[in-house]
């Protein structure tokens, strides 16, 4: 790539950021990142991108608000050194979940965000497969939405017999982006009847579709705590499912998350790199795939003036 073309990266994950620049066969430009004695952040920009096309990669992971942080700051220091267009590289949205009012005065954090990122510099912005599709309508800048769900149904087709799979949506919000994967695998697709009691407890009750003899795969965008996922695993064995796999986007592993899946009933979990994952959080069953050669061809396609939706026809 020329040298208009700059990629930045916070400290959410460097890997992913370094795996992209080696698709685009360049280097990820310096920055610094620090902290003063009063515990505030100091970002600074090592490289010159006066009108120069930037790309910032940064997940909101945790620490989640120092992410945030880094993020708006790097943004607005990219901003004042002239930087022609800065393209905020989001591959795990996190407050993509806050993107409704479903408790009296809150706040619906995801559009905040997303004033926030617009206020502080972005021109457009880059992410993947958000929790809800409606938060990319909170921008008023350009948005391009990638999706990891191809990469997981590739590599089911690859090493599994489809013959007798059915993918499964955790509850009916997850059927849309359940039935895209399986329209892609080109197997049928079941719904788990879910009940929301609160924010950290889930009812589960019956099965709408065939999953009696089945091998099941529970698709969804993320796997957090791991609770719903693992409630959905007994909910299936109990339907008479043979075994159980799991792919999911985002591999956010909280609390006992790791635990609950090493010690599950699933054979499988298949997630990407959006979110980077310690050496003492990878398990025997967990397989994870990158999403950098997608992230890349956007990254080149946008710089270029090309079709990024055409990645996915």
């Amino acid at each position: 790539m020329n040298d208009d073309l700059k990629i930045f990266c916070g400290n959410s994950n460097p890997a992913l950021a370094d795996a992209i620049c080696e698709h685009l066969d360049m280097e990820r430009s310096p920055m610094e990142i620090s902290r003063f004695s009063n515990d505030n952040l100091f970002v600074q920009i090592q490289d010159n991108v006066r009108e120069r096309d930037v790309f910032l990669v940064q997940s909101f992971t945790h620490p989640v608000s120092d992410h945030l942080m880094e993020m708006m700051i790097a943004i607005d220091a990219l901003r004042s050194a002239s930087a022609r267009r800065i393209t905020a590289v989001i591959p795990y949205y996190s407050y993509a979940r806050s993107d409704k009012k479903d408790a009296p005065r809150i706040s619906i954090t995801g559009r905040l965000i997303a004033d926030l990122l617009q206020t502080a510099g972005a021109d457009r912005v880059l992410t993947m497969d958000l929790h809800a599709d409606q938060v990319h309508g909170f921008f008023k800048v350009p948005v391009d939405h990638l999706t990891a769900i191809p990469t997981i149904a590739s590599h089911f087709q690859k090493y599994y017999d489809l013959s007798k799979m059915v993918a499964v949506a955790t509850d009916a919000g997850g059927a849309k982006r359940a039935g895209r994967f399986s329209e892609r695998l080109n197997i049928p697709m079941a719904i788990i009847d879910k009940r929301r009691v609160s924010d950290t407890e889930v009812k589960q009750g019956h099965v709408v579709g065939d999953v009696a003899n089945k091998e099941a795969i529970i698709f969804e965008d993320e796997i957090s705590t791991g609770g719903t996922l693992l409630s959905t695993v007994d909910t299936l064995v109990a339907a008479g499912v043979s075994k159980v796999h799991a792919g999911a986007v985002h591999p956010v592993f909280c609390g006992p998350a790791v635990e609950r899946l090493k010690n599950s009933a699933l054979g499988s979990v298949v997630v990407t790199n959006t979110v980077d994952i310690p050496d003492n959080k990878m398990f025997p069953s967990l397989t994870r795939l990158s999403v950098a050669p997608l992230f890349a061809e956007a990254i080149r396609r946008i710089h270029t003036g090309e079709s990024v939706g055409a990645l996915f026809r």
